[in-house]
């Protein structure tokens, strides 16, 4: 996430949220025909738009990725949340490389391997791509660096952000603010997988190692809006046995979170432990591996749908 932010008016928000598109056969209707290759590389970025994502199936490095971006035959993608904006010059990191050609996107993923998809420009910013072999297709808005607006993603996928690390750690308590059952909770930590909504607690103290630390309770939690304020949250922990536990959330930088309990009028302050990068360069020579092993992916907030998308390719 950037230091300072970006114009919060720019109206990213419009084009995130669709997700009814009409098919335009040619390259560039408003101009001279461009290859395929030359399109990918018109934007810096691709936001994948997961929500408008047509089809039952899924390509997985798919449903991780924020962006993507077509550099040359190299593929990169902003797959983390922290560092988003800065990481690889607002890129992210190479996750494979791709050949395109005709209306054919070839790509070998470092960790999923093969896919190929049949590419078809929507509008002037915006392509699909049709994965064949499981009848499912991506939809990608294109936006220069300059004007993409990171500090959006970030704070409109916050529920990702808390999950990038293994635990949250209580770094600090307000003096001010009544007691409360919440004064006794050192650790969070924000399940990823196939379940985003759950959290687990714990009263250790002074845990090195997170892989270490018992979680007294699990139950689930709740991001939400606070209409008017892009970068202000809620945070809802429901604990059965003294009820629910509401905060404002908000993101000091990009390991560091402030909670405001809503109830006793303490501040408290967690720091992540444990990043979890989904994808890394382990060297020099540029070489992903995989530093994650739990099925991480986006969730659309949106049901599947059908793709009406006829596979006409020779498989």
């Amino acid at each position: 996430m950037k230091t300072l932010k970006l114009l919060f008016g720019f109206a990213l928000s419009a084009t995130l949220l669709t997700s009814c598109y009409t098919e335009q056969i040619n390259i560039n209707d408003n101009g001279p025909a461009i290859t395929l290759n030359q399109l990918l590389q018109s934007y810096d970025l691709w936001y994948v738009d997961i929500n408008a994502t047509q089809g039952f199936g899924e390509t997985p490095f798919m449903e991780i990725a924020f962006t993507l971006t077509f550099d040359n035959g190299r593929l990169l993608a902003n797959n983390n949340l922290v560092g988003i904006g800065s990481q690889g010059n607002g890129y992210g990191v190479q996750i494979g490389t791709y050949a395109a050609y005709d209306m054919i996107l070839d790509i070998n993923h470092v960790i999923d391997g093969f896919n190929s998809f049949d590419v078809y420009q929507i509008d002037n910013n915006t392509i699909e791509l049709y994965n064949p072999f499981n009848d499912t297709s991506y939809f990608l808005d294109g936006y220069q660096r300059s004007t993409f607006n990171y500090d959006f993603v970030f704070y409109d996928n916050i529920h990702y952000f808390l999950q990038e690390y293994e635990a949250w750690e209580k770094v600090y308590t307000s003096d001010f603010g009544a007691l409360n059952e919440f004064d006794n909770e050192n650790y969070l930590q924000f399940l990823s997988g196939g379940n985003d909504s759950t959290f687990r607690s714990s009263q250790d103290i002074n845990v090195n190692n997170p892989n270490n630390i018992f979680w007294d309770y699990t139950g689930v939690y709740g991001v939400g809006n606070v209409p008017g304020n892009m970068y202000l949250k809620t945070l809802t922990l429901d604990y059965d046995f003294f009820d629910n536990e509401f905060f404002e959330l908000s993101v000091i930088d990009d390991g560091t979170i402030e909670l405001f309990h809503a109830d006793s009028g303490t501040v408290y302050e967690f720091e992540g432990r444990g990043y979890i990068a989904y994808y890394r360069t382990s060297d020099t020579s540029g070489k992903i591996t995989e530093q994650k092993d739990a099925p991480k992916k986006r969730k659309r907030k949106a049901p599947k749908v059908d793709n009406p998308r006829e596979n006409k390719r020779n498989l």
